[in-house]
Order: structure tokens, then sequence, then C-alpha cells
């Protein structure tokens, strides 16, 4: 039962500390309070609740409020008092679970009308892919080669099979097509 008061969080982002609980009449009472009444707080959660964690939460969440309060509960009804509390545990539970789903709910809304913008460097990006496309087989490979593979031209030359020379003027002539489609084809306009 213990460990219930033995961790504590000192504030956020800051590591669980250990926090010696207090010896003494106060510890007992809690302790008697805990034992007796833990099942049925648990059971008033369970019942109202469809996540079983959720209720484990709030079952903490109360008898850590009353833990704080332990000099206000009236000693002939624990049981009543801790129910009360639970009550208001569990309203604030659902108040903050409907504004979570609202939020959601605005969210996805927002996400379905809003219209997605697409950035400049997609947009370049996806002509230049169209243009791409429009180029031949072999000058698209011969483009690929260079752009993709980083062959020099003496290394484009010994994958075609041809002269430095030649590798040289069927390079500038893929890539005065490329220019010149690039120059030709409006944007957003696909093959």
């Amino acid at each position: 039962m213990t460990h219930l008061l033995t961790r504590a969080r000192v504030g956020p982002g800051e590591a669980d500390r250990v926090i010696e609980p207090p010896a003494g009449p106060r510890l007992a009472r809690f302790e008697d309070l805990f034992t007796c009444h833990h099942d049925d707080v648990l059971r008033y959660f369970v019942r109202r609740l469809d996540i079983r964690a959720d209720a484990a939460d709030l079952v903490a969440e109360t008898f850590l409020i009353a833990w704080r309060r332990l000099d206000e509960v009236p000693a002939g009804q624990i049981l009543p008092w801790l129910y009360g509390v639970a009550r208001r545990v569990l309203s604030n539970h659902r108040r903050g679970e409907t504004r979570r789903h609202g939020l959601a709910d605005r969210l996805r809304d927002d996400l379905r009308t809003t219209p997605v913008a697409a950035e400049p460097a997609a947009v370049e990006t996806q002509h230049a892919a169209d243009v791409f496309r429009q180029l031949s087989d072999p000058d698209r490979e011969l483009l690929a080669l260079v752009a993709w593979e980083g062959l020099d031209t003496t290394q484009l030359a010994a994958t075609l099979g041809c002269s430095r020379n030649a590798a040289m003027v069927r390079l500038h002539r893929a890539r005065r097509r490329l220019d010149h489609l690039l120059t030709q084809t409006p944007r957003g306009a696909h093959s």
C-alpha cells in the first residue's frame, strides 16, 4: 500500500522522486481508509466507465485527494465522502473527454474542408517528373545515368558502348530536349 505514497511527480519534466511518507496516525488512518474502501471506489468507476484503465486512474486521483484532504474526511461517513469526491473526479474526467473529443472533431472537420496547398518545391518536382516522363526512353536513361547514378562522360561512354565524344553529344541533345519540354510544358499539365 505504501507504494502509492512513496512516488510523486515533483514537477513538469522532472523525474519521479521518492518521497518518504510521514509515519504516524495520519498514515495509519489513510492506509485503513484505502484498504477498506479501495474496491468500493474502483467498482464505482468501473460501473460508469467503458475503459478500465481510466477507472484505475480515477481511483488513484480520488485517493490522492483523500490523502490531501484527510483531515476533512468525516469519521462516520468515509465511504459517502469518497463517493462525493469520486463523483467530482468523474465529472472532471467527462468534461475533459468532451473537450478532447470536440477538439478532435473540429480538427478532423478542418482537415476535411481545408485544401492543402502544395509546397512550391513539391510543385516543381512534380512538374519536372511529368516532363521527364515525356522524354524518350533513351533520353530518360541517359539523363538518369548522369543525374542519379553520377556517371561522368567517360563512364557514360563505357556504359553506352560508344566513344566519349558520342556520349557527350547524346547527353547534350537529351538535355536540350529536356530543357525545351520544361519551358514548353505549363506547370500542372500532366501527361
